[in-house]
């Protein structure tokens, strides 16, 4: 539990160093990023030297052997897919920051509410939203996403909605398939088990976490269909 501790007030005093800089990132949407992937590349660093927290990345197999090869990120993760990820840490946030280019999320409008770093996010295209506009909100979401998406950036959703205990599931928002039926964009599902190493109370614990990439699911794929992908290698 002290590891813990420590890490959790390193980690405070990592992101209110950053502050300034992420303020001055405001001038420039590109630099902003490259502010917020060093960022999030400490929070990975730190959680290794500190936790003893490491992290794999998996992608399908895709040559005729069936031997896994690292995936081309110009295949994938340009845009032409809609990222829905299993959410149960900060970790699997900075993993995907630090390893998709481009990356848009979509988030509850009061996190762009939150000093420095809230306005960072507005800074590089986050989007967020007022889930209390249901189907209005919904409509003026696709526009805004569909302008992202044809700059060639890559949107991620945690089609959950929060961060999930392990083996914990629940149901799956149904704004993904609305946004990937309006946009035609598949869906890459994306399982991670990092809640057995951070979890969201309680002490975190050393060890591997994982993230696994799946295969594609069409525009057309069903709330079951990504559920059970995003599950299939979670704890």
């Amino acid at each position: 539990m002290l590891r813990t501790l420590i890490f959790k007030i390193v980690l405070f005093i990592w992101f209110l160093a950053w502050s300034p800089l992420l303020l001055i990132g405001l001038i420039s949407p590109q630099l902003e990023r490259k502010f917020i992937f060093a960022d999030a590349w400490g929070v990975l660093f730190l959680a290794r030297i500190i936790t003893g927290i490491k992290y794999q990345i998996h992608y399908p197999s895709t040559n005729e052997n069936g031997i896994p090869f690292k995936h081309n990120i110009n295949q994938r993760l340009d845009g032409r897919s809609i990222i829905a990820s299993k959410h149960m840490s900060m970790l699997e946030v900075a993993i995907l920051v630090t390893h998709v280019p481009n990356y848009f999320f979509i988030m509850k409008r009061e996190l762009l509410w939150i000093p420095i770093y809230g306005w960072a996010f507005w800074r590089i295209g986050l989007i967020g939203v007022n889930r209390t506009r249901g189907a209005t909100n919904m409509n003026t979401l696709a526009n805004k996403v569909t302008k992202s998406i044809m700059q060639g950036m890559t949107l991620i959703i945690f089609p959950e909605g929060t961060r999930t205990a392990p083996n914990h599931k629940i149901p799956l928002k149904r704004g993904l398939l609305f946004l990937a039926s309006q946009l035609k964009l598949p869906i890459t599902p994306v399982g991670v088990d990092t809640g057995l190493y951070w979890p969201k109370r309680g002490k975190m614990k050393s060890g591997t976490t994982h993230m696994y990439f799946e295969n594609e699911l069409p525009s057309s794929a069903t709330l079951e269909e990504v559920h059970e992908a995003i599950n299939r290698h979670s704890c």
